[in-house]
Formats: structure tokens, C-alpha cells, sequence
């Protein structure tokens, strides 16, 4: 079975991955993670057993990722947490570094490895080296086309791979970068799990003879973001994936919103459910923030055109309006409130296997009775203009209705 392996930058995050049909999660320890994430429940040391609890409960699972390049003071913290990790069971710990890999053999050695795609591996040898060391996973570079990936499959079929299938890609070659650390001085380390994603800023060219003489790199009027790729977007080529034989799929996104996770998750699972076409998973994708898809290194011609000189912030074809909380009557929500509704507003709602297509007719704050405006971040009451069967509110998610899907 293809694994589809989704992105938990908190709990909250986790169990909508969950609803939406990932049969896997990966989340940081807030310490030894690259994405060191500093809002909503933090996944940390406190609760990462209930994470996985709650994970074992659905009969999913949970990888911990402790992929930071660790130096000696980063090691001895580790050391003070193996006792956490080792007491909460996560399925597997994805490490990129030799000296965090050694200490995990040393105190949990029956754990499952995951090998980190920070660790660019690209060849089959590389991936046999692994596996002799005894780790069940190897996590191949972005970096690699279908052929490539082919024949690595085909050379080491003993040991699962997992590749990358969706979600923002970095500049530097398999995540190694340090335009973070410089530009900010060392403040901002990515490969310490806060990067600052200076490739996504914008640049003008300055001659050192002509001072406050700026120059357009590329002349356009939103600047030039001569680094920042598209999104990666493997969605045309599931199919043959899992008829290769690759037994997880990768959507990055630790930082991104509930509601992308959500989106992403499910046009996965559906299309690889056989529920619905690519073309109508791509089209569902373009609702989730996105910098423009590209296909990456996958098809092997990776060139300019896998760049977003344009824009450096995702735009999404659909605004995320709310989350469902409580069925109050046949045709009334309160709803936790993301982006403005107003009355009379269209828009849809998804669930894990259903859309529903609805207005507001009316709407009912707690504290102001009618109201014509729900405003971000009020918890209120939406009438829907007809009665919808809505049968897993649970996970329901409201959105503008966007582009045609």
C-alpha cells in the first residue's frame, strides 16, 4: 500500500490530516526540527505522546523528526528528551545527522530510521548505505527524475522509499542553505529549524560607484524574487508512482494552515483512491496556497520556468472563510470564523468525502444577536440558506467557491 504521509505542525493540524485521509503524519520536536514553529499547539516534549496516542487510536501513524545539523550543545539536549521519545513510541524518527543517528541506535535501537532527503541522497549506493545501517527508510532528494528514482527502486528493493510528491521546495540543494544564517546575521539558521526564507525576498541589484542607485533585477511591478521556486506538484503522475513501487508519499508543509493541509490531503487520497481524475485533483490543489505548480526535477528538465519570479507569498484559488464546531440545528453551524462572511455570502463546504455548495441567510453572534457581518476570529452562528445533510461536521471547512473544481 502507498502511504500518503502529510505534514503536523501541531496537533490541531494532525487529527484534520488524519480526517482528510493521510495514513501518516510527521511532526518536529520544537528543538531538533527544521521548521521551529512558534504558534498553536506546538508539538514538543509535553505532548508528544498524546500525539501518537491519538495517532495509534485511528490506527495511524506518527514519524518524529529529528533532522536539525546538531551541534555538541544540540546532542547533549537530545540526550535530556530520549526518555520522552523513548516513552511516547512514535512509528519511526527521520534524522539527517550522523552524530544524533548514533545516539538513537545507542538508547532505542529497536525504533525505526527514517534517512532525511537533508542528507541528498541521490544514488543507489547511497541508499544501501543506509539500509546497512539498519534504517528502514530512505527519504530520496527532490532533486532526482522518475528514471532516476526508477532505477533506485529497482537496485535496492529491500528498504521503503519515500519521495516527495507536493508542497513548497527550497533553493538550496536538498534544503542545505545558508543564505538564512548569513543574511540575518545567525540569527535566523536554517538548518537549525528556523529558516528566515530569504529566497523569497525581494532583490534589486545596487553598483557600488552609483550609492543609492537601485537597479530591478527583473523589471516588474511586485519586485524580483530571483530565488523563489513554484510549489512542487507531482499530482500527474501518482499513478505510475505506486505502480513503481515508492511506498510513501510527501506533502511538505509544517508552517502552511489547517485548511491547506486539508485541501491537499484529501485531493491526494481521493485520486489515489480512484474517486476522482488528476485533472480534478489539480484543479482542487489550485484552492491551497500555492506559488505556481512546477513538476520540479521529476521530468527531468528542471529550468527556469520552476521559478515564481512574480510573487513570493502563496495565492490560493479559494479564501478559507471558517471551521465548523458545533451543529446547533438542521441548518445552523457555529463556526469559528478564518476570513470575513457576510450575509448573503456563497460558498462551499468540504468535508473529508463531501462538497456542499451554500449561502449564509443569516448570521447570529453570541453576544450582538443578527448580525450582517461574522468577522475573523468571532465564534458565530451561520443559518445556511437550505438545510445540508452535512455528515461529518467534525472536519468541516468552509471556503469562497473559488474557481470551478
Amino acid at each position: 500500500m502507498n502511504e500518503l504521509l502529510m505534514p503536523a505542525g501541531s496537533i490541531e493540524k494532525m487529527k484534520y490530516a488524519f480526517g482528510y485521509g493521510a495514513d501518516a503524519v510527521y511532526l518536529g520536536l520544537v528543538d531538533f526540527s527544521l521548521r521551529a514553529l512558534r504558534k498553536g499547539e506546538l508539538i514538543d516534549e509535553t505532548n508528544l505522546k498524546t500525539a501518537v496516542e491519538v495517532a495509534n487510536s485511528l490506527n495511524k501513524k506518527v514519524y518524529c523528526t529529528l533532522n536539525i545539523f546538531a551541534y555538541d550543545n544540540d546532542i547533549k539536549k537530545l540526550e535530556q528528551t530520549l526518555e520522552i521519545i523513548k516513552d511516547a513510541k512514535p512509528h519511526a524518527l527521520i534524522i539527517s545527522d550522523f552524530g544524533i543517528y548514533r545516539l538513537i541506535k545507542k538508547n532505542i535501537p529497536d525504533i525505526d530510521i527514517h534517512i532525511s532527503t537533508q542528507t541528498n541522497i541521490l544514488n543507489s549506493e547511497a541508499v544501501k548505505f543506509w539500509r546497512d545501517l539498519g534504517a528502514t527508510r530512505a527519504i530520496l532528494a527532490r532533486e532526482l527524475s522518475f528514471e532516476q528514482i526508477s532505477e533506485i527502486r529497482k537496485n535496492v528493493p529491500d528498504i521503503e522509499l519515500e519521495i516527495f510528491i507536493h508542497g513548497a521546495q527550497c533553493m538550496g540543494y536538498s534544503g542545505r542553505c545558508l543564505l538564512s544564517d548569513y543574511l540575518t546575521k545567525g540569527e535566523r539558521m536554517a538548518n537549525q529549524g528556523n529558516c528566515a526564507q530569504a529566497c523569497r525576498w525581494s532583490y534589486k541589484l545596487l553598483e557600488e560607484t552609483r550609492p543609492g542607485e537601485y537597479y530591478e533585477i527583473i523589471q516588474d511591478d511586485k519586485g524580483s524574487h530571483i530565488m523563489s521556486t513554484k510549489d512542487l506538484c507531482l499530482v500527474n503522475h501518482i499513478k505510475k508512482l505506486c505502480d513503481l513501487g515508492i511506498d510513501s508519499f510527501k506533502v511538505e508543509g509544517r508552517t502552511k494552515s489547517l485548511y491547506y493541509v486539508s485541501v491537499v490531503a484529501r485531493a491526494y487520497r481521493m485520486l489515489m483512491d480512484n474517486k476522482i481524475s488528476k485533472e480534478e485533483a489539480f484543479l482542487e490543489l489550485k484552492k491551497a496556497g500555492n506559488r505556481g505548480y512546477t513538476e520540479g526535477f521529476f521530468m527531468g528538465n528542471n529550468n527556469f520556468e520552476s521559478y515564481s519570479y512574480d510573487i513570493s507569498k502563496g495565492l490560493a484559488g479559494a479564501d478559507f472563510l471558517g471551521i465548523i464546531q458545533e451543529k446547533i440545528s438542521d441548518n445552523t453551524y457555529k463556526v469559528l470564523i478564518k476570513n470575513k462572511i457576510l450575509l448573503n455570502d456563497e460558498f462551499e463546504i468540504i468535508t473529508p468525502k463531501e462538497n456542499y455548495l451554500a449561502k449564509a441567510a443569516k448570521i447570529t453572534h453570541p453576544k450582538l444577536g443578527e448580525t450582517a457581518t461574522a468577522n475573523t476570529n468571532d465564534e458565530t452562528n451561520i443559518t445556511f440558506d437550505t438545510d445540508i445533510p452535512i455528515k461529518d461536521y467534525n472536519f468541516a471547512l468552509i471556503r469562497t467557491r473559488g474557481m470551478k473544481c
